[in-house]
């Protein structure tokens, strides 16, 4: 019988397909510099701000510098919180946790990031758990943020589905015997993900 739910954050529950790719697109809007040369200098630091061995304010400087533009640290920071939302994606999740579901993310994600949108959007009151890469120390090619997830929610891992928008990363779920379900973020097919989850016996 599945217990809980744990949801990815980017391309599932927010419109954009990465936090990269939010982050980037705020910070172009706001300050006019070219999105493709901030774009590229920024995923050079994308690694190893995912796995958290260092933080936005340790690279900072030096993107500013490689793309010869200064921008304020406080420009990334509120891209965090204007991060674009799914709102019906939100609504499911609520919609589950009324309906006394467990629920979790398990996201590939910069601790600061997630913090600042965690207390933005108050999700310490929905989610019960939040695992994130930069915390755990490797991504969802690994087993850990999972077994880290499933233990903090007090679940076996056959007691849970996981949705996300990448289908690589539903590999190891499954193959801890997780139920998966891909979600397309290029098509945001809610009315079909319903539908598979009322497929697996969840309340709706």
């Amino acid at each position: 019988m599945i217990k809980a739910i744990l949801f990815d954050f980017d391309g599932v529950l927010t419109v954009d397909a990465t936090g990269s790719q939010s982050i980037c697109n705020y910070v172009s809007k706001i300050t006019g510099v070219d999105k493709t040369l901030f774009t590229k200098e920024y995923k050079k630091f994308n690694k190893v701000l995912l796995n958290g061995s260092i933080k936005h304010e340790d690279i900072w400087e030096k993107i500013c510098e490689a793309i010869n533009f200064q921008i304020s640290i406080e420009v990334l920071f509120d891209s965090f919180i204007n991060t674009p939302m799914d709102i019906e994606m939100c609504k499911l999740v609520k919609k589950l946790k009324g309906n006394n579901y467990i629920i979790g993310m398990v996201t590939h994600n910069k601790k600061d990031r997630i913090d600042a949108i965690r207390d933005y959007h108050r999700f310490n009151n929905l989610f019960d758990e939040i695992t994130v890469s930069a915390e755990v120390g490797s991504g969802k090619e690994d087993k850990e943020i999972f077994l880290r997830t499933v233990k903090k929610l007090g679940v076996k891992a056959n007691e849970c589905v996981f949705i996300d928008n990448t289908e690589k990363n539903l590999i190891v779920p499954n193959e801890m015997g997780m139920e998966t379900i891909f979600y397309d973020h290029t098509e945001r097919n809610i009315d079909k993900l319903l539908s598979q989850l009322k497929a697996l016996g969840i309340k709706l």
